[in-house]
């Protein structure tokens, strides 16, 4: 799953996007090098994380791998994993990078997505374990848990992919409408989205979830 060298083509990807530009046909004019989001589900969770200051260590040769990239102006974890001591399961075994993940320099402001139900015991005995980016984090962090919610939220890959445990087209839609939400505020500041979405949820008689920052 080239865990190590995720956050690393983002960064690829960022450096280039003049070339991609001026590459990719229909391009030229329409992107905007200042406003750059980073969103991710699961290990993409883990890609979002490396490019925010979270870490593992390379076993080869015990470098840190992950560092804060100032170019990103947002950050979203979807389910992503959780503290690397705490990857107690079977799982440990074949993503035995992710053993040393830690989260004492993920200093940027991020959104976490989790789901209320998303428990394994296969990666972690602890029901909270996706949680650590943002318990594990130091401020300024905020935590979208989403009620009833398993590791696909709904349908994240698509709602109707086999390993959706949780389909629900109406749930994927909600998260994804609270995600833009988020994106819009944070790389456009004076749009409310966001303030008006959380409003919305936090005085709704059936919210699909909760909010909370610190």
């Amino acid at each position: 799953m080239y865990l190590k060298s995720r956050g690393e083509d983002l960064r690829q990807i960022v450096d280039h996007l003049g070339d991609i530009e001026r590459t990719v046909p229909g391009l030229a004019g329409r992107l905007d090098a200042g406003r750059i989001a980073a969103v991710g589900h699961s290990a993409g969770g883990h890609t979002v994380g490396l490019i925010s200051g979270q870490t593992i260590t390379d076993a080869a040769d015990g470098s840190t791998v992950g560092a804060v990239d100032e170019r990103f102006g947002a950050r979203v974890m979807i389910a992503a994993p959780g503290r690397g001591e705490d990857l107690n399961g079977p799982a440990a075994q074949p993503y035995a990078a992710l053993t040393s993940t830690e989260f004492d320099g993920m200093t940027p402001k991020v959104l976490i997505v989790v789901g209320e139900r998303d428990w394994n015991p296969f990666f972690s005995d602890r029901k909270d374990w996706r949680s650590d980016p943002y318990t594990a984090a130091p401020a300024p962090k905020t935590r979208l848990e989403i009620f009833d919610a398993e590791h696909g939220l709904g349908g994240i890959s698509t709602f109707d992919a086999a390993e959706t445990t949780d389909e629900n087209p109406d749930r994927v839609a909600a998260v994804r409408a609270l995600i833009w939400a988020y994106l819009r505020s944070e790389l456009y500041p004076e749009d409310p989205a966001w303030a008006r979405a959380t409003a919305v949820l936090a005085g709704s008689t059936a919210p699909i979830g909760r909010v909370e920052s610190k």
